[in-house]
């Protein structure tokens, strides 16, 4: 997948049902066959602008070479980096760091075959966010697999009160299993994209985590 305004355009058409992020996969060291980093530097910087109600822009990356990534992603407004601890560098809190230093949010992904315990306490503390791979990072439309919920459930249980992502093949057939385990943040593009009503997809999702989280903090109380 190479960049392109055209990608853009099916984000901007969307409606705005609140709440909304846009997610954008750069994958430099995870996938690098799709990496988007070089070819977002040399995208018009008018392209962001064409949407004001897209506020945050979570990107994920899997950068391991240097913080050039980072320090582009800040420059175009991203609220929030994810990347990939086992592959990106030995101490990620030192990553955090320099992520919250260009006054970004720091999320911590786990691919399907890394088990939830690889995110420690003093990790997912510093974060700001948690992110479960539904699936294998990659191209778009993968199937969801369900054996990655249990590991949303085990962080909830270990994080009450943090942002919890999940990503991949998620959509209105998968999205109850992920709210009910603990998930409040969805990345959803296929479902989203090729459905005939875009709108009624989004309101389904929303409403699916806004009833699971009501359900979970009431159980808390």
């Amino acid at each position: 997948m190479q960049w392109s305004p055209v990608h853009l355009d099916h984000v901007i058409h969307v409606p705005d049902r609140g709440k909304f992020l846009s997610h954008v996969d750069l994958e430099c060291a995870v996938v690098t066959s799709i990496c988007l980093i070089h070819s977002l530097r040399h995208a018009s910087r008018d392209h962001f602008t064409l949407c004001p109600r897209i506020k945050l822009w979570p990107a994920y990356c899997g950068m391991q070479e240097d913080d050039q990534g980072r320090c582009g992603m800040a420059a175009y407004g991203s609220v929030y980096f994810h990347f990939v601890p086992n592959i990106t560098m030995a101490d990620p809190l030192s990553l955090i760091d320099r992520i919250h230093e260009r006054r970004m949010k720091a999320g911590v992904a786990i691919s399907p075959d890394t088990p939830s315990t690889a995110i420690s306490d003093e990790v997912a503390q510093a974060a700001d966010m948690l992110l479960v791979m539904t699936v294998y990072p990659g191209r778009g439309g993968q199937k969801f697999l369900d054996r990655c919920v249990p590991k949303v459930a085990e962080l909830r249980a270990r994080f009450p009160d943090k942002d919890i992502e999940v990503d991949g093949g998620v959509g209105p057939k998968t999205i109850d299993v992920c709210a009910d385990a603990g998930s409040n943040v969805i990345v959803a593009g296929t479902a989203i994209f090729n459905a005939p009503d875009p709108e009624e997809v989004i309101a389904l999702l929303k409403s699916t985590v806004e009833t699971a989280q009501a359900k979970i903090a009431g159980k808390r109380a």
